[in-house]
Order: C-alpha cells, then structure tokens, then sequence
C-alpha cells in the first residue's frame, strides 16, 4: 500500500462522514464526536488487518518449504560460496 494514498483516502471518509454527521445531527459537536468516533475504528480495523495478514504470511511460510526467511537465504548462499570450483567434474555429462 502506497502510506500518502491511504491517508488521503482516510482524511476523504473523515470529511464526508463528518459533513453527513453534522448534516443529520445539526450539531458540530456531535458531527465531531462522532467523527473522531468513525477515526479510531478505522485505524483499528487497519491494525487488526495488517496483524491478519502478518499472521497470515508467517503461516503460509511455515506450511511452505520452499518459502524461507532471507537469513536462511543468505546462509545457504554462503554455503553455495564454499563449494569447490572444479566440483562440476565430479558430475558426467551425458547427451540424450
């Protein structure tokens, strides 16, 4: 996600609720109550969503073999590294 478009996106749900608030209530203190209402649910729905899809990927990388954490990526390099030069030989090449 792109952070300037969501907040953006946000502060657009916030001004149109707070003026449909205040239309229906007549009150701006209302409209702002409830505004600042509407602010808090939407950040924590945010949040519970970014945890759900955290708890999601550490899932599907466990479930996963071929998925590994770029640690793991980075050792195994490492080994690939230490393997000899001439190892290639050891193998015979055959055409079909």
């Amino acid at each position: 996600m792109y952070a300037p478009r969501v907040f953006v996106s946000m502060l657009a749900v916030l001004l149109v609720f707070g003026v449909t608030s205040y239309a229906m209530n007549g009150s701006i203190w209302t409209a702002l109550f409830q505004t600042f209402l509407c602010a808090v649910l939407i950040q924590v729905g945010y949040f519970v969503g970014i945890l759900y899809l955290i708890r999601r990927e550490k899932l599907q990388a466990k479930q996963s073999p071929g998925s590994e954490s770029l640690i793991l990526r980075a050792a195994e390099h490492e080994k690939r590294e230490e393997i000899r030069t001439n190892a290639a030989h050891n193998f015979p090449a055959r055409d079909r």
